[in-house]
């Protein structure tokens, strides 16, 4: 079991023509994900590294049954891309793309709800998902840890990849980075919930980011929802006052989005949170040994 995605997966790749959805495609494969084809309407009918390019999402799919999509479109073309694959009903789109405005994020958000959230978006500014051993879209290295019982969802790329190293003797069943910005598609409460009924995870990691208050409704969630242990990582606590820190959404101003104020929503809420990546890790472990 994994949630989002699994060894079933079929994976087109939106940009796969440019420089980095190659390099990237090339590494999904590697890491034994099943990408059946890529996405360029200007260069349909043609191959990359023997995999066939489409000319459109809704082909792709009728094609050679993807059922999921990622992103690798640049900024200023990233919604229609988004767009065209919430219209052709694709299960799961992951949005890697950096710098996509959020008025364009929005739109496809409210497009994906008006469509009867038909296709789950992950991003943008991402580094996708990945089920150990099963399937990897995105950006995440696939040999950082292996299958286990740990899930976890993270604003931060950087920091998804140090907490599975640091518990990569455990694994994980998938790992979720859902980006940071603003506005997103896949929240941390949407993780929480697929986790909660994954029967092959034990223990869910979550790591926020000062700014906003996703971090305090997700407390909520874990206090009314969750049966299974919840540990948390927030970034951000020497982060000075009302200055904008990282990504765009991370800007606190008075105790309103600190990492202080998060803290505090978390633990009333019964999650353990680690002051630092490896006191987290460390929490972790005394749920699993």
């Amino acid at each position: 079991m994994s949630i989002f995605v699994n060894r079933n997966s079929r994976v087109i790749v939106q940009g796969m023509t440019g420089s980095e959805g190659r390099r990237h495609t090339a590494r999904m494969v590697a890491a034994g994900t099943t990408v059946v084809g890529g996405v360029n309407p200007r260069k349909a009918g043609s191959t990359v590294d023997g995999l066939p390019v489409f000319g459109g999402v809704a082909e792709a799919m009728k094609e050679t049954g993807a059922d999921t999509t990622v992103s690798f479109v640049p900024p200023a073309f990233t919604k229609d891309a988004v767009l065209e694959a919430i219209d052709a009903g694709i299960g799961l789109a992951v949005v890697i793309t950096e710098g996509v405005p959020v008025h364009d994020t929005a739109a496809f958000r409210a497009r994906a709800v008006a469509a009867g959230n038909r296709t789950r978006v992950i991003g943008p500014n991402c580094p996708g998902v990945i089920s150990p051993g099963a399937c990897n879209v995105g950006i995440i290295p696939a040999d950082i840890t292996g299958p286990g019982r740990i899930g976890l969802v993270s604003k931060s790329g950087t920091l998804t990849y140090q907490l599975m190293h640091e518990l990569r003797e455990f694994g994980f069943s998938t790992c979720v980075g859902i980006g940071g910005d603003p506005v997103i598609g896949t929240t941390h409460i949407d993780c929480l919930e697929e986790f909660e009924k994954d029967q092959e995870t034990d223990v869910i990691v979550m790591i926020g980011e000062i700014g906003g208050d996703a971090e305090e409704r997700a407390a909520a969630y874990v206090r009314e929802r969750c049966t299974k242990p919840v540990v948390a990582y927030v970034a951000g606590f020497t982060a000075p006052e009302g200055k904008t820190m990282g990504h765009a959404g991370a800007i606190v101003s008075g105790s309103a989005g600190t990492a202080a104020a998060k803290k505090e929503a978390l633990e009333a809420a019964g999650v353990r949170v680690g002051r630092t990546p490896t006191e987290t890790a460390a929490l972790v472990r005394e749920h699993l040994t």
